[in-house]
């Protein structure tokens, strides 16, 4: 499917700057951009490529002046990244779109499955299990007792949701993900052996809610671990039993947070972050890669490091460090001239 710059400022609510006819059917990076696509520049950092691509659309901000000749169309916006975002929704949005149910697929009798509901090959809905208006269940997905699932969710092949989990409306999750399994709950016993503690509660995923491949949430031991609504979790993130995540909170991979945690709303954390157990992070806090945070942190506070400090904190040890071998020789050199000083003094 074509459309014309023209169509593409109209539903964008931009200014055309250009040949308003030209027409594109595909997008493109700006550096890699080929004829008949539309490529946008949001970071300043790319604006050497503009100059240079072939693309026939671009996406610029709306104070952008070209400084050379350009040979894209420009369709000036408040906001190049968020406008490409509604484009590539609506590319999705004409995409074919499965529908029905598939051969191999066991649906418990006293499950309820909305009609317009998907479910792929191999798929396994369990007793007195809900699917809402809209969603879709990708094949070999395992969907257990009395799990409650709204309306346009989509669970990715492989994913796996627990007995008596609960997965709120437009809620995505990807190849692998596995919400509800038991959390890490052992007693420790006289003899050295663990016993292990029964996990009786559950995970609830509310409104919103985007987990990556492999990413697992395990249920809480009483209770629910929850996830606030709009949270997006990258691939590979670990949330332990009974924690609470707050709303619109992003995780990159490999992010682990232990049992009992909370985590406040509007948090940014960055790849391979851990976090102890029974801590309070409060909203708005930005944690840096693979920073360890084994305390409370307040609202608003940007930490890195281990144990993660504040980041000016964090920068200005790194500087200290790279100068610990001169500071060494300094200290050796001290020691050796108050040594020769002494002698002087005892003669």
């Amino acid at each position: 499917m074509q459309f014309t710059a023209e169509q593409i400022a109209t539903f964008l609510g931009g200014e055309v700057v250009g040949d308003a006819k030209v027409s594109v059917s595909n997008l493109s990076k700006i550096e890699e951009g080929t004829p008949g696509t539309l490529t946008f520049l949001s970071n300043p950092l790319y604006t050497q490529y503009l100059y240079t691509t072939q693309a026939s659309i671009a996406l610029v901000r709306r104070d952008f002046e070209p400084e050379q000749p350009v040979t894209p169309t420009l369709i000036k916006v408040d906001d190049p990244y968020t406008c490409l975002t509604r484009l590539l929704e609506l590319v999705d949005s004409v995409r074919g779109s499965k529908q029905g149910v598939e051969e191999h697929v066991h649906i418990a009798a006293s499950a309820q499955v909305a009609d317009d509901v998907y479910v792929g090959a191999f798929a396994y809905i369990g007793e007195r299990a809900t699917i809402g208006a809209g969603s879709k269940i990708y094949p070999q997905v395992y969907v257990g007792d009395d799990v409650v699932i709204g309306n346009n969710v989509i669970l990715y092949p492989g994913v796996k949701v627990y007995h008596g989990c609960r997965i709120d409306n437009n809620c995505i999750l990807h190849a692998g993900a596995v919400v509800g399994s038991d959390g890490f709950g052992f007693a420790p016993q006289p003899d050295g052996s663990y016993k292990k503690i029964p996990q009786i509660g559950i995970v609830v995923l509310e409104e919103n809610v985007e987990l990556g491949a492999n990413t697992t949430i395990d249920r809480a031991t009483m209770g629910a671990t929850t996830i606030r609504r709009g949270v997006k979790l990258d691939n590979l993130v670990q949330i332990a039993h009974n924690v609470e995540v707050g709303a619109n909170t992003v995780m990159a991979a490999q992010v682990g947070v232990a049992g009992s945690t909370k985590i406040g709303a509007q948090c940014m954390f960055g790849g391979q972050v851990g976090v102890a157990g029974h801590r309070h992070v409060g909203d708005r806090v930005v944690v840096g890669a693979q920073s360890g945070i084994p305390n409370d942190v307040k609202e608003g506070m940007e930490i890195m490091g281990y144990p993660a400090v504040q980041k000016v904190e964090f920068a200005r040890q790194t500087v200290h460090i790279k100068r610990l071998p001169d500071l060494n020789r300094t200290v050796k050199e001290l020691r050796q001239e108050i040594e020769e000083l002494k002698k002087l003094i005892q003669k």
